[in-house]
């Protein structure tokens, strides 16, 4: 059997203990629960990919995922890699709206195919890999859980902080207020989750200005569907605003950029798929929309894989990749990230250069991962 052959694949529910809940305006993750999918060529060398379900983001559950990628795996046995583009298309038309099981497929297929060509995964998107740093976020909570945070990952040597807003207005302002003064002059992003209307946004950005606070930017503030409001935060705040839910596909960003709703988009693979991923950041900066890279609750597989994309395409203003840091177990072997939040992809010799771990007890149903 030819090395470019997939020998056989497979998926399992991979779950990981979190070191506290991870609160937004849509929701909580209490545990990671993803779905792990592999690739093994005939020759031996295996690619890996995470599917990360956000069910109250996204409406995908981990059932329907784990089934559609069992389904991908059988279907991808004895295929030929170079039939990459046409695996992917086939998964795309099938899966439906579980964008995050594609994105397991397509990164599975990209991680094997480089670790075969013993290159970097960067280097399917660029000639080098820039330096990334990314924020932390704190999660929704009250003030002194805001405080306790803030001073965390200012001790950390993080220099960006993003603060979960849009559940209640009032206390998120004071959050935002002792979080700006921890951070001093280090930039602080906002990101409601959906959680406001356009009205309450623009007022929440007004009494900010009065506490002369300024974000350097304010995340999907409003419904994934509502494009006017989106706008309306755009034109009438000085505030950029970044797209994140609303933009899903192509045609969300063709539609951004045509409406002038928003001046960033945060690119997510989890929301479309690795390859429209990387096609709508390419559309994106031939038109001027900022950038930003940021995940669903991933661990460093798949965040790494996001990073080889930035890194390797360039001009993403913002990096929202610190999923890693709120895991409670180490679940992956090979690290990028460093505890200052520093991503160096220099050192990655081929693939996403992070694997599954397969020490006792993260076995898949008796199968060793590695």
């Amino acid at each position: 059997m030819k090395p470019l052959v997939i020998r056989k694949a497979g998926a399992r529910i991979w779950r990981a203990k979190l070191s506290a809940p991870f609160s937004t305006a849509k929701g909580r993750h209490d545990l990671l629960e993803n779905v792990l999918f592999f690739v093994e060529l005939s020759g031996g060398i295996r690619g890996f990919g995470e599917a990360a379900v956000a069910t109250h983001i996204t409406g995908e559950t981990v059932p329907e995922t784990l089934k559609n990628l069992k389904e991908a795996a059988r279907q991808a046995a004895g295929r030929s890699l170079p039939e990459f583009p046409e695996i992917a298309e086939q998964c795309k038309e099938k899966f439906g709206k579980n964008k995050c099981a594609l994105a397991a497929v397509e990164m599975a297929l990209l991680d094997v195919l480089t670790r075969h060509k013993k290159m970097p995964l960067w280097r399917a998107f660029g000639t080098r890999p820039r330096t990334l740093r990314t924020d932390m976020t704190v999660v929704l909570g009250d003030v002194t859980d805001a405080e306790t945070a803030a001073r965390a990952i200012l001790r950390r040597g993080i220099r960006s902080f993003k603060v979960k807003i849009g559940r209640n207005f009032g206390l998120d302002l004071k959050r935002v207020a002792v979080i700006a003064k921890i951070a001093g002059k280090c930039p602080v992003y906002l990101d409601a989750n959906q959680g406001f209307t356009a009205v309450q946004t623009l007022k929440f950005l007004k009494e900010l200005a009065r506490l002369k606070i300024r974000p350097a930017v304010i995340e999907q503030p409003v419904s994934k569907g509502d494009w006017e409001g989106l706008a309306k935060v755009t034109r009438e705040s000085k505030a950029l605003v970044c797209a994140d839910e609303s933009v899903a596909s192509i045609e969300d960003a063709k539609r951004l950029i045509k409406e002038k709703a928003a001046g960033a988009i945060n690119i997510k693979f989890m929301k479309t798929g690795v390859l429209k991923a990387y096609e709508i950041a390419c559309l994106a900066k031939r038109h001027g929309i900022k950038l930003m890279i940021g995940t669903m609750m991933e661990t460093p597989l798949a965040v790494t894989a996001a990073a080889h994309l930035a890194a390797g395409l360039g001009g993403f203003d913002f990096v929202d990749l610190d999923a890693p840091f709120f895991m409670a177990e180490k679940i992956t072997r090979g690290n990028f990230v460093t505890r200052s939040g520093v991503y160096d992809l220099h050192k990655v010799r081929a693939g996403i250069g992070v694997v599954p771990h397969s020490r006792p007890g993260l076995e898949w149903e008796g199968e060793e991962v590695l």
